[in-house]
């Protein structure tokens, strides 16, 4: 092995994070239970704070979750922002540190992290308490000021008003008076009919860099000395390098050296392009011996085997063996699921830098925890001693959010082999991404149901073989309960139809291809498979299939709602053009509520078009209907990608597909018009990041089932279309 490295060992400055303006009211919302708890401007940020008012008028909300497009940054300052009145013009957003005693998120515990679309849900009380005890202690401030009444002090888009005296004052006028002043205990909120920006279309703050090149993402982020590390892989899940040779990489221009990591060979380089052709010429040997060498095709066949036993309970409700058994009609059905990269737009990245106190992180965290205490052990420091910032990043779909943190600690171990000498920025291409593992994990149902002679289900059985996402990861503890993984029965095991008998099981395989969260996780399979089974049924029974869901939806009303919204906008039953069929699908994911009705067309050759979509949801109260509408258009767009002809399939244990040539997404000229409804509800938000994508599948595949008669039940749909009726 010939290997070299050429490093500048001198001690890099690091970045000190810079506290913004030296005065005016900083509001934090401790989580220990003690509410909120002011501090006096001198002291510059804090770390535990939620908003700062600076004396430049300007408001900077402190936001605990990622913005990667969802638009979680606008939400959350909007609701902080209407509690507190500020004029939308003066707001400011920026990333919180990883500080889990602060900006945890509230539905994972002591946990700070982006995920499962919770960002709006679990901020949405602890935001407006923010933005309501502020406001409280500018207009005490006023009221102290000019020797008022407080009851008679008013706050406006950012201006505090005394009617009777005629006096006013801007929020930066009376920041450091209001630094000062007692932290109400409590506080009212608004009423819904009082909300000015809650439900409002504001212009999201992330725009206007994103579209100007102003935005910061990791790539854009240099540091004095930096050296550039890509990584080369084997070419098997479970593989580990057994000699390399850099001969030919040291004749790259740029070439800084190469070292052996737990995840393969680290090549650094200079700049990005000498990293890459340098990682092209080096000869690796890899160890296979404990590598996935199968398959795709091998490891179907054995889930298809496996499905013949039952698996571990995760539902049972009376008896479904007994009661299909007794059945007039009896329907049956299995079906194949791929394993599915995330392929965002912007590949995973991660910049750290020794520093005289510990380290600093650059990268676009999903999970701030995770990656902190990731660093932290590889590089022999306390969490805390790991300084998280934040940065835009461009998509993820729950690809960084890995329990092992996936590319900081591969930055990590570089930086550790290293000595901490220079900075690293480990950079992944779109090859490294699409066959890096870390995919959804594919999935074998089959279900099996039975009709009375009024064409009612009796009883329903339905067996899901596929690999767990959280075994072996901190996550195992909570989410896996009596062998049985929450998500990958999540959607089945919950099947909102009144149906007496139903029994929910599953087998968890053993694979060596890493798996992950994909955008709406279990409900990716799950809502496929039931609701284009329910249409089969409905078929059978002779009855229209948003009547047959009607039917068994009474103990469900956000269910039903969402499908009366979606079957009233698209007309349902009504006349339809000649040459187009439609399909509806209705599922609950995130605790939200998503109907679809799809219209497709078919041509003389049976290609597909999905021309146009109609989407119901109900997400509690909107905080922004423009975000709504937009992550109901992504979501249906990726999920359409992705059931059209997306899948990662295995040669050997080697992954077949490298780039957005054969894991092709949805193109522009593909996607249907859609229209989006909102279901009016004044429950507390819920999620809308991920529920948007789980019925487009089922609802395009059951249009084609009503042109066709036949279901779809092998993904991608390029593995074979039916042939038109």
């Amino acid at each position: 092995m010939n290997s070299k490295t050429v490093l500048n060992s001198t001690r890099r400055s690091f970045l000190k994070g810079t506290a913004g303006v030296t005065t005016g009211l900083i509001v934090g919302f401790h989580m220990s239970g003690k509410g909120l708890a002011a501090a006096n401007s001198s002291k510059g940020f804090m770390p535990n704070a939620f908003v700062r008012i600076g004396t430049d008028n300007l408001v900077t909300v402190i936001a605990k979750h990622i913005e990667f497009g969802q638009g979680s940054h606008t939400g959350l300052a909007t609701i902080l922002a209407e509690e507190l009145d500020a004029n939308w013009d003066n707001i400011r957003i920026e990333a919180a540190p990883a500080d889990a005693s602060r900006y945890n998120n509230l539905h994972w515990g002591k946990f700070q992290g982006t995920g499962g679309s919770t960002a709006i849900a679990n901020s949405w009380m602890q935001l407006r308490e923010a933005g309501a005890k502020a406001r409280a202690m500018l207009t005490q401030a006023a009221a102290t000021q000019w020797n008022v009444p407080v009851a008679e002090v008013t706050i406006d888009t950012g201006t505090i008003h005394h009617k009777v005296s005629g006096k006013t004052a801007t929020f930066g006028e009376l920041a450091e008076q209001a630094a000062i002043q007692p932290v109400p205990e409590t506080v009212t909120l608004k009423s819904l009919d009082q909300f000015k920006l809650i439900g409002g279309k504001v212009v999201r703050k992330d725009i206007a860099g994103k579209t100007n090149g102003t935005a910061t993402y990791t790539l854009d982020m240099k540091r004095p000395g930096m050296v550039i590390a890509v990584v080369k892989r084997p070419p098997r899940f479970g593989g580990i390098v057994k000699s390399y040779d850099t001969s030919e990489a040291e004749k790259v221009k740029g070439f800084v050296g190469a070292l052996a990591t737990p995840r393969g060979v680290a090549v650094m380089a200079k700049n990005t392009w000498a990293a890459i052709k340098a990682r092209e010429t080096l000869s690796v040997e890899w160890d296979d011996t404990n590598a996935e060498m199968r398959g795709t095709d091998q490891i179907m066949a054995e889930y298809k085997e496996l499905a013949k036993t039952a698996g571990l309970p995760a539902r049972n409700d009376g008896d479904a063996v007994t009661a299909i058994a007794g059945a007039t009609e009896v329907i049956e059905a299995s079906y194949d699921f791929p394993f599915l990269a995330h392929a965002p737009m912007e590949p995973l990245d991660c910049l750290i830098e020794r520093t005289e106190s510990g380290a600093e992180v650059w990268t676009g965290s999903q999970i701030q925890t995770g990656d902190q205490h990731t660093v932290a052990t590889i590089l022999e420091l306390k969490p805390e001693q790991v300084q998280i910032h934040t940065l835009l990043a461009g998509g993820s779909f729950g690809r960084r959010a890995t329990p092992d943190s996936d590319m900081v600690s591969e930055a990590a171990m570089i930086v550790k082999a290293l000595d901490g000498k220079v900075p690293v920025k480990l950079v992944w291409t779109r090859e490294d991404d699409i066959q890096g593992g870390r995919y959804r994990p594919a999935y074998h149902h089959t279900l099996k149901a039975g009709l009375d002679d009024k064409g009612n289900i009796v009883g329903w059985q339905h067996r899901i073989v596929g690999q767990s996402i959280v075994t072996s990861t901190a996550f195992e503890g909570f989410l896996v309960k009596d062998g049985i993984d929450a998500t990958s029965v999540e959607g089945a095991a919950n099947l909102p139809y009144k149906v007496p008998n139903i029994s929910v099981d599953l087998t968890t395989t053993d694979v060596k291809v890493p798996v992950l969260w994909w955008r709406s996780v279990g409900s990716t399979h799950t809502a496929y498979s039931t609701e284009t089974f329910i249409d089969q049924l409905a078929s059978k029974a002779g009855r229209d299939p948003v009547e047959f869901r009607r039917s068994m939806l009474k103990d469900h009303p956000r269910h039903l709602a969402a499908l009366n919204l979606a079957a009233e906008k698209s007309n349902w039953g009504g006349p339809i053009a000649e040459g187009r069929y439609r399909g509806v699908a209705v599922h609950e994911s995130f605790n939200s509520v998503v109907a679809q009705v799809a219209e497709i067309s078919l041509d003389n050759d049976g290609a597909l078009k999905v021309e146009k979509v109609w989407c119901a949801v109900d997400c509690g109260i909107v905080v922004n209907p423009s975000i709504v509408e937009a992550q109901m258009e992504g979501g249906i767009g990726f999920g359409l990608g992705a059931i059209l002809r997306n899948e990662v399939t295995l040669d050997e244990g080697v992954v077949e597909q490298s780039n957005f040539h054969d894991y092709e997404p949805l193109r522009i000229d593909e996607m249907p018009e859609i229209s989006v409804h909102i279901v009016p509800s004044e429950a507390a938000p819920t999620g809308v990041g991920e529920p948007g994508t789980p019925p487009i599948g089922p609802a395009v595949a059951n249009a084609v089932f009503a042109a066709t008669g036949k279901t779809i039940t092998k993904l991608p749909f390029s593995k074979g279309m039916p042939e038109l009726v």
